[in-house]
């Protein structure tokens, strides 16, 4: 049986180009990619090729949990698309499409079994939340 797939999705005041640059640049990952402020991303990897490694570590501030958020891109298609298959075979998939005056960035990806739907959609929209902000302000989903 396959895993759920669960989609989150924001709309970005910022041209294509600089919503794909935001995403892919480790430097820039460290400063959107976690989903509460309590939490960080001090170090983030992108081998931005097919095959390439995509790391990112996530950490409580007080210290308390970390992780090492890890995947092999399996596509990437410069400011259109990229898909992520995570240490555990399961896929993330987001995409970049023009939208009004911004950029619609959609990530879809299969669910995990330790947490629930809601939990992990949650958890992957606040991420992407902290994304458009860094980007530009969101615009009107």
């Amino acid at each position: 049986m396959s895993a759920p797939r669960i989609t989150v999705e924001t709309v970005v005041a910022a041209p294509v180009e600089r919503a794909w640059a935001a995403f892919t640049t480790p430097a820039d990952i460290m400063r959107w990619n976690f989903a509460s402020p309590d939490w960080c991303c001090p170090a983030a990897e992108v081998d931005l090729r097919v095959g390439g490694l995509h790391k990112a570590r996530m950490e409580a501030k007080d210290g308390s949990f970390g992780f090492d958020f890890e995947g092999i891109y399996e596509e990437v298609e410069p400011g259109r698309a990229l898909t992520l298959v995570l240490g555990d075979g399961r896929r993330a998939r987001t995409t970049f499409a023009p939208s009004g005056e911004g950029t619609r960035v959609t990530t879809v990806f299969d669910a995990e079994t330790q947490h629930s739907i809601e939990m992990q959609r949650e958890g992957w929209q606040a991420i992407l939340d902290n994304f458009a902000a860094h980007v530009g302000q969101p615009a009107a989903r």
